[in-house]
């Protein structure tokens, strides 16, 4: 009798050992998945912060190249403008022969 009390105890023992054993994966699992998780956001702050410093390097190029590019700009501005002296002198003239 007190061996089958004994041999019931064991059993449950055991399985409870399995349940502890079976919480304890299911808590590593967790753990594992929040490192998975915490590494991708570090690599998504990671290309945030590329995204930034190409950004940077982006604005740097144009401040450089504006020089180069304003005589351009300011050319075609002007060009702009006579056409639309253009249209008006035209509209004018328009005006008149009516």
């Amino acid at each position: 009798m007190l061996l089958l009390l004994l041999l019931q105890l064991l059993l449950l023992l055991q399985k409870l050992l399995i349940t502890l054993l079976l919480l304890l994966l299911l808590q590593l699992l967790l753990l594992l998945m929040l490192l998975l998780l915490m590494l991708l956001l570090l690599l998504l702050l990671l290309l945030l912060q590329l995204l930034l410093l190409l950004q940077r390097l982006l604005i740097l190029l144009l401040l450089l190249l504006l020089p180069l590019l304003l005589p351009q700009l300011l050319l075609l501005l002007l060009q702009l403008m006579l056409v639309q002296l253009l249209i008006l002198l035209l509209l004018l003239l328009l005006l008149l022969l009516l």
